[in-house]
């Protein structure tokens, strides 16, 4: 797949995945297994570089286009 994030893109949805694992880990229940499977989300499309929900709007958010 072709990376489509930019470094801000990723550096917020690291630091958003960050807080929901913290979330998960003071909650119980339903909100600590959907934050927790959302911080996992957010944390590999970072460290990926691509968001696949960007996919089919074509939404590029990487500063240098190549």
């Amino acid at each position: 797949m072709q990376k489509n994030m930019g470094t801000t893109d990723r550096t917020l949805r690291t630091v958003a995945g960050v807080g929901l694992i913290g979330l998960a880990a003071t909650t119980r229940g339903p909100l600590a297994l959907a934050s927790g499977t959302l911080a996992a989300v957010m944390l590999g499309t970072s460290a990926v570089g691509t968001c696949p929900a960007y996919l089919p709007f074509g939404i590029d958010t990487r500063e240098e286009k190549r």
